[in-house]
């Protein structure tokens, strides 16, 4: 059965002992129906010769940056905009460490760069070399960024010694490969939808009453669901922020604008509430600005609960409820406590009294609470890969 039928594979080849192995991968990947266009980087061609690729990948190989064959083409434009899904296999410690600072000296790391793919790195290299710690932090940046590591596995490695660090073997590449395509055909299928920001609520036309929030981590959420396949609406309150492309961006400013959109936007499958929506709303808003007095009085209103209001739609509830609690103490009694009272199937809490995590913070540790009593803690990382760890979890609920 072909279940790469139609995928294209943009295959890039690093220079290390385990390159042999990538033309297993090529011969596999053709089997199952993939069009492969494959890229060798200098030192790759030490070990595999473009002439073996080629009558394997029935295609041209591709190793300059600038190539007198195609000077109205730019490669590293065209490749990455060809693909379906980058995989780098083998990958170098050097490859690594060029990527995670972000240079582009070759045709290799340039149209890496330059794409928007979903990337898979297999390494390759001495155990001692992949456990330093400076390719450690380079792999952990990489992870952040978005890259997807299979492996390394461990094993006896060409240099005599035994550890981690062996490449994965082709037939284990393919499978996460055809699994990824498989659950990216599914999510399509799904609609998610997701709150983020804070909400104004106004008191007269200068001033208002907001909660702190930078809306990082509902961005980060919603790219993470829409590069996953799923069908993404994003409601905003006020931020600085812009989603990725092919994300429905709905932008609102007050906690009732939130609500009705949230309640225009179902039926949907999953629903992440992030917003940190303001408890509560001035009674009458002033038409003119209030002057500075010795003291105001305003009269307050509570908003409708727009997790709870949600989570408890008879008719149109998602299948999947998911809040976030932003806490200060007692996270885990408060957070439980949250998860009953909305209804909802999963609480995602955070400390936000700690600066390294807080507002406005690139990091976060959460600490998530299912509906079944179970309590799962998350390493302090990056908005970005707590927002992947959380589609993977999600994507996992559903398959």
């Amino acid at each position: 059965m072909n279940k790469l039928e139609n995928k294209k594979i943009l295959l890039v080849i690093c220079g290390g002992i385990a390159a042999y192995k990538s033309l297993e991968l090529i011969r596999l990947l053709k089997k199952m129906g993939a069009s492969v266009k494959t890229v060798l980087t200098k030192n790759a061609q030490k070990f595999v010769t473009p002439l073996s690729i080629t009558s394997l990948s029935q295609d041209k190989v591709y190793y300059d940056l600038f190539s007198h064959e195609n000077e109205s083409d730019m490669d590293h434009i065209s490749l990455s905009r060809w693909a379906d899904l980058i995989l780098i296999a083998p990958i170098t410690a050097n490859t690594i460490s060029k990527l995670s600072y972000g240079l582009a000296d070759d045709l290799a790391t340039t149209l890496i760069l330059a794409s928007n793919k979903k990337v898979f790195l297999a390494p390759a290299m001495n155990v001692r070399m992949w456990k330093h710690p400076s390719n450690k932090k380079n792999v952990n940046k990489l992870i952040d960024y978005g890259y997807n590591f299979i492996g390394p596995e461990v094993g006896d490695m060409a240099c005599g010694e035994y550890g981690e660090g062996k490449m994965t073997e082709p037939e284990n590449i393919i499978n996460i490969i055809i699994k990824y395509f498989e659950n990216l055909s599914k999510n399509k299928k799904l609609t998610a939808l997701v709150t983020a920001g804070p909400t104004h609520e106004m008191i007269d036309p200068v001033r208002f009453i907001s909660n702190k929030s930078s809306g990082k981590q509902g961005y980060e959420i919603a790219n993470s669901l829409k590069n996953n396949g799923f069908k993404t609406t994003l409601i905003s309150g006020p931020t600085n922020l812009n989603p990725s492309n092919g994300i429905n961006l709905i932008k609102v400013n007050t906690a009732e604008d939130m609500l009705n959109k949230c309640l225009e936007c179902l039926p949907v499958d999953i629903a992440i509430f992030t917003a940190a929506v303001a408890d509560y709303r001035v009674k009458r808003i002033h038409n003119q600005k209030i002057k500075k007095q010795e003291k105001l009085k305003l009269d307050l209103e509570k908003n409708v609960d727009i997790l709870k209001h949600v989570s408890n739609h008879n008719s149109l509830r998602p299948k999947l409820v998911i809040g976030f609690a932003a806490e200060t103490n007692n996270l885990k009694e408060n957070s439980k406590k949250k998860l009953l009272e909305k209804n909802c199937d999963w609480i995602i809490s955070n400390d936000v009294s700690n600066p390294e995590i807080g507002f406005n913070s690139e990091n976060n540790k959460v600490s998530i609470f299912y509906k079944n009593q179970v309590e799962e803690n998350l390493p302090k990382m990056s908005k970005s890969a707590i927002a992947n760890e959380i589609s993977n979890k999600i994507i996992s609920y559903f398959n």
